[in-house]
């Protein structure tokens, strides 16, 4: 008995050593398991490797999201893909595999306010993160006072430096709200450091026509738009507002529970 505790401690200490902690919790009961079904060595040694491997994996999913600042709510299963036109639902398909990635393409989305536009891009994202994928969330607002801060405090290159380790960096609603020139020349800076590096995802309620709103320059708007739609996927959602239908739908709801009330009261009368 001792004996069997002893090899146990050692096994123990040397699966600890070689930062096993799954195999190290399971290897007993996979061993019970492998006796009752007469399994050989190596599928023994396979389903600890497995669920290893498993565990490793599922955890630097949860940490890639975490890392993401991705609103998880806004997932695939929760986006209504009927709403697309068909051209962006194959494009979308596309999407989701991920080669964009490596390509160094960019994923632009345009439309109405509510029409998906973030959802579609948070929820392209987080089936990359399934894949191992290292992207980042951010409102443009928040991004370039981020940015601006750093340059003021000689700090922009390691900023940009920090978010040049992700493969896609989401920026939403671009042109949403008016910024300052400053802040606009600092966004045009990180535009350019990214440029055939990694990918940029971006949301905007503005055509390309209207981006001098934006960067305030005809020659900076200009180099903006052409280092962004160089390598690129457009997505045009000219749809209605989600929000807006949802909205809608809710008031013919209320409005024909006590017209269907009445009807019941006229039915029990009669």
């Amino acid at each position: 008995m001792h004996r069997e505790e002893d090899k146990s401690g050692r096994l123990n200490q040397r699966l600890k050593e070689l930062h096993l902690p799954t195999v190290r919790r399971c290897y007993q009961d996979e061993a019970i398991t492998a006796r009752r079904d007469n399994w050989d060595y190596e599928t023994y040694l396979y389903e600890l490797a497995t669920r290893e491997c498993e565990v490793r994996q599922n955890t630097r999913i949860a940490r890639l999201q975490r890392e993401s600042k991705l609103p998880l709510e806004k997932s695939l299963k929760a986006f209504d893909r009927k709403r697309l036109p068909r051209k962006v639902d194959a494009q979308l398909n596309l999407l989701l595999k991920g080669d964009f990635l490596d390509h160094k393409e960019n994923v632009l989305a345009f439309g109405h306010p509510g029409s998906g536009k973030t959802h579609l891009l948070c929820a392209i994202a987080q089936e990359l993160t399934h894949q191992g994928r290292q992207v980042r969330f951010i409102p443009c607002s928040l991004l370039v006072q981020e940015l601006l801060i750093a340059k003021r405090d000689l700090k922009l290159a390691r900023v940009l430096k920090q978010y040049a380790k992700y493969e896609a960096l989401i920026i939403d609603d671009i042109g949403y709200v008016q910024q300052s020139r400053e802040e606009m020349e600092v966004l045009f800076t990180l535009l350019a450091d990214r440029y055939e590096r990694s990918s940029i995802m971006l949301t905007s309620n503005l055509p390309f026509s209207k981006w001098e709103q934006i960067f305030k320059d005809p020659m900076t708007t200009a180099a903006a738009i052409d280092r962004l739609v160089h390598h690129s996927v457009i997505l045009e959602l000219n749809i209605p507002s989600y929000r807006l239908e949802q909205s809608q739908k809710a008031k013919e709801t209320v409005a024909i529970q006590p017209a269907q009330a009445e009807r019941q009261e006229q039915q029990t009368a009669n």
